[in-house]
């Protein structure tokens, strides 16, 4: 085989964090009963997704901390519009509206890594990745007590020989001090090892500028990579054809 170890990043490539994610809001709209202050929910979701990409970009950068995002994704959709619960803006925040920023986000992750749905293929990837003997490692930016309860959720927790996350790491995807991490842990060998990720600027670029081979798993392909990579499949099962 071409490679013998594989770095898999976890969120939206194998675990349909997304998906879990929409039902998880809906549960949660209900529990805090926030039809008090949005009589459209679709309102409160639309600032939440945009605020969540905002910030996730801005966590893979380093440009805010852990603790910044987990109050602040949803501080802003519940600080939206008059009459919400909060009254706080980001420089102002009072101890009473950032822990109930925090029992919200605390429910939330709570509700969205008990999910099990995966990403469609990612059970036969992975499967056939172990049938063919790869060596597997998960290499996330998510947070250490979520992930690992997410993989229980999903069943995939014994098909990883190692689980890199950056909290581990110190540094985040696409770092080069993520990566330094990850071949610590993992004992693999660049010339030998493929990273798969559904991120092009934090999984593939950060990867490739690392000198790995890479496969994009581009879920929105008219979006095609910027950027030769190894592979670019627009579905797990091709990967199989390819592995």
């Amino acid at each position: 085989m071409l490679y013998t170890d594989i770095f898999l990043d976890f969120d939206d490539t194998l675990y349909d964090t997304h998906g879990n994610s929409v039902i998880a809001l809906y549960e949660l709209f209900d529990t805090f009963q926030l039809g008090r202050y949005f009589p459209d929910p679709q309102v409160f979701y639309d600032r939440y997704w945009e605020t969540n990409i905002d910030l996730w970009t801005r966590y893979s950068r380093g440009d805010i901390t852990r603790d910044y995002l987990i109050v602040e994704r949803f501080r802003r959709p519940l600080s939206y519009g008059e009459g919400g619960p909060l009254n706080s803006s980001a420089n102002a925040l009072s101890a009473a509206d950032k822990a109930y920023c925090l029992h919200v986000s605390d429910v939330f992750l709570d509700y969205c890594s008990s999910k099990p749905g995966l990403v469609d293929g990612a059970l036969e990837l992975m499967r056939h990745l172990r049938r063919r003997g790869y060596r597997l490692h998960m290499c996330s930016n998510g947070f250490h007590e979520v992930q690992y309860k997410k993989l229980r959720a999903c069943g995939l927790s014994d098909y990883f020989s190692t689980v890199v996350l950056s909290e581990d790491a110190g540094a985040n995807k696409p770092s080069p001090q993520f990566f330094d991490y990850a071949f610590r842990c993992t004992k693999a060998q660049k010339a030998n090892t493929l990273m798969i990720g559904d991120n092009y600027q934090t999984d593939i670029l950060g990867a490739k500028r690392y000198g790995l081979a890479t496969a994009y798993f581009n879920r929105y392909p008219d979006y095609p990579a910027a950027e030769a990579v190894t592979y670019e499949v627009n579905s797990l099962r091709q990967l199989i054809e390819i592995l």
